[in-house]
C-alpha cells in the first residue's frame, strides 16, 4: 500500500518535493511549543496551487491525513504531526504575485515570510500593521490560519481586518476563490472568514490578498514600572482616554529577569517594580503624553518611567517585551493564551494572579500581555529536574480551574495562538455545545473525509 501511495505521489511531484529524511521529518513535524513528539511519515513541498490540489486528491484516494505547515512558530500544537501524517510545507510557495497600486493591496502565496510583507509595503511607501516577535520566521499563511493579532491590535485590529481575498483548496479538492479583493460584498454568507482562524482544518490556503495602509507617523515609546495590577489598569485608562495608542503591553518583573539572563542589557529604569507597562503612541502627541507621564507619577500609578528619544532607543525598550518568549524557550514553557473584555481585566487579573501563586508555588510563572485588547500570555516553566510528561500533567490539572474563571468572565481560552492540540480538551469553556456542533458540521462539509489536520481543534 505504501509503495503504491509513494509511486502515485511521484507522478504529481518531483523527487525534491518529497522527503522522508529523519532530520526533515523532525523539523517539519513540530512547532515552537515543543511539548509533542513529532512523528510524520513524510514531508511534501508544493510550489503551486495545482500541486496542492494534486496532493489533496492523492490524500483522498489513499485516505492519508495531511498536516499543513508554515513557519512552525505556532504555540498550540496545530502544526504538529504525531501520528504518521503527511506534512504539507508551504515554504516553497513564497512568491509575491501582484501589487495593486490603486487598491493598495498585495497578493501573495502562503509561504511568504511576514516580515517580507512588511518590507514590501515599506518599499511602496505603505504599511502592513501585523507585528509580533516571530515575524522574521512566521509565514503569512500560518498567520491567516490563526487570525494572528500581535502588538498593534489596539490600533489596527487582528489580521482578519486586512484580508480581502483568499484562495483555498478544500478537503474535497475543490478550489474556492473567496472575497476576491472586494471591500464591500454581502452576496451570501461570508465563507472567507470561516477559513481565517480555522487552523488548516477546512482547507489549505494557496493565495492571499492583503490590504495595506498609509505609513504611520513616528512614534514615542514609554516604559513604566508599576506598583500593582490596580495601578496598571488606571494607567491604561489614563493613556487610552487621552492618546491615540498603538500598543499597551504589560509584563512582569520576572519576565525582565529572564530576558536579561539571555541577553544581558542595561535596564533603563532605576526603580524596578513587580509589573511593567510599555506604551507606544504617535509622536505628534508627545506634549500630551509627557503631561500624562507627570500625572501618572503624581497619582502613584507608576514608580518610574522613561520615554524614547530615538528610534534606536525605542527598539531597545521594545526588546524587553519582544524577547520574552525567546528567553523562556529553553525552559520548555507550558503556555496559556487567554482573553477577557478589557473592562473586566482588573478583576480577572487579580483572581488569576492569586490562583497562579497558589497552584504553582514551585514553578516559575512568567506572564505578559496585550492589555489594550484584553489578551494575557501565561508561561509556566518546567523545573530542570522534572521530566516533561510529569510537568505536562501537573500543568493540565490547573487548566480546569483557570478556564472555569475564563468562562465566568465570558472570555476565551485562546486569544491568538489557536486551539490546536493544546487547547482542544478545553474548547467547551469558550464555546457552547450548540456552537461546537455547528463547527463540527462545518468541518464535515469542507472536509468530509477528515484528511485535513485531523485531531486539531476538536476530535
Amino acid at each position: 500500500m505504501m509503495s503504491g501511495k509513494t509511486e502515485h505521489l511521484k507522478k504529481i511531484l518531483t523527487e525534491e518535493q518529497i522527503s522522508t529524511q529523519d532530520n526533515i521529518l523532525n523539523t517539519y513535524g513540530s512547532d515552537w511549543l515543543k511539548l509533542y513528539e513529532p512523528l510524520p511519515s513524510m514531508v511534501l513541498f508544493p510550489r503551486s496551487r495545482q500541486n496542492v490540489e494534486d496532493i489533496i486528491n492523492w490524500a483522498l484516494e489513499f485516505n492519508t491525513p495531511l498536516v499543513p505547515s508554515g513557519g512552525r512558530t505556532g504555540l498550540s500544537g496545530a502544526a504538529v504531526a504525531q501520528n504518521k501524517e503527511v506534512v504539507v510545507s508551504f515554504e516553497r510557495m513564497n512568491k509575491t504575485l501582484a501589487f495593486n497600486e490603486i487598491e493598495q493591496s498585495l497578493t501573495v502565496q502562503p509561504g511568504v515570510i511576514t516580515q517580507s510583507i512588511q518590507e514590501q509595503a515599506k518599499e511602496k511607501n505603505l504599511y502592513f500593521p501585523l507585528s509580533f516577535a516571530s515575524e522574521g520566521s512566521s509565514q503569512i499563511g500560518g498567520n491567516v490560519a490563526t487570525n494572528a493579532g500581535g502588538v498593534h491590535v489596539i490600533r489596527y485590529g487582528s489580521l482578519r481586518k486586512w484580508i480581502s481575498g483568499l484562495e483555498v483548496v478544500t478537503g474535497t479538492g475543490k478550489v474556492l476563490s473567496l472575497g476576491r479583493g472586494l471591500i464591500k460584498n454581502t452576496a451570501g454568507y461570508d465563507l472567507m472568514n470561516l477559513f481565517i482562524g480555522s487552523e488548516g482544518t477546512l482547507g489549505l490556503i494557496t493565495e492571499i490578498t492583503l490590504q495595506l495602509t498609509k505609513k504611520p507617523e513616528p512614534s514615542n515609546v514609554f516604559l513604566f514600572s508599576i506598583p500593582d495590577l490596580n495601578a496598571l489598569m488606571k494607567l491604561y485608562h489614563l493613556f487610552k482616554s487621552r492618546l491615540p495608542l498603538r500598543a499597551f503591553e504589560m509584563f512582569t518583573g520576572r519576565a525582565v529577569e529572564y530576558v536579561q539572563k539571555q541577553a544581558p542589557a542595561s535596564f533603563p529604569l532605576k526603580e524596578k517594580g513587580p509589573y511593567y507597562a510599555l506604551i507606544e503612541s504617535d509622536q505628534s502627541a508627545q506634549e500630551q503624553a509627557l503631561s500624562l507621564f507627570e500625572s501618572a507619577l503624581e497619582n502613584q500609578y507608576i514608580l518610574d518611567g522613561v520615554i524614547s528619544e530615538s528610534s534606536h532607543q525605542a527598539a531597545e525598550l521594545w526588546s524587553f517585551r519582544e524577547n520574552i518568549s525567546e528567553s523562556l524557550s529553553p525552559h520548555c514553557p507550558y503556555k496559556n493564551d487567554v482573553s477577557v473584555r478589557i473592562s473586566l481585566l482588573p478583576d480577572f487579573l487579580s483572581e488569576m494572579d492569586q490562583i497562579l501563586k497558589k497552584e504553582y508555588p514551585d514553578f516559575p510563572v512568567v506572564w505578559f500581555g496585550h492589555v489594550g485588547d484584553g489578551n494575557l500570555h501565561i508561561n509556566i516553566l518546567k523545573p530542570e529536574n522534572m521530566d516533561k510528561e510529569n510537568f505536562l500533567q501537573k500543568c493540565e490539572k490547573v487548566n480546569d480551574i483557570l478556564f472555569s474563571i475564563i468562562k465566568k468572565y465570558g472570555g476565551s481560552i485562546s486569544a491568538e495562538h489557536g486551539v490546536g492540540l493544546l487547547k482542544k480538551p478545553y474548547l467547551h469553556y469558550s464555546c457552547s455545545e450548540e456552537e461546537l456542533r455547528y463547527m463540527k458540521e462545518i468541518k464535515r462539509i469542507f472536509d468530509p473525509n477528515g484528511i485535513l489536520n485531523p485531531g486539531k481543534v476538536f476530535s
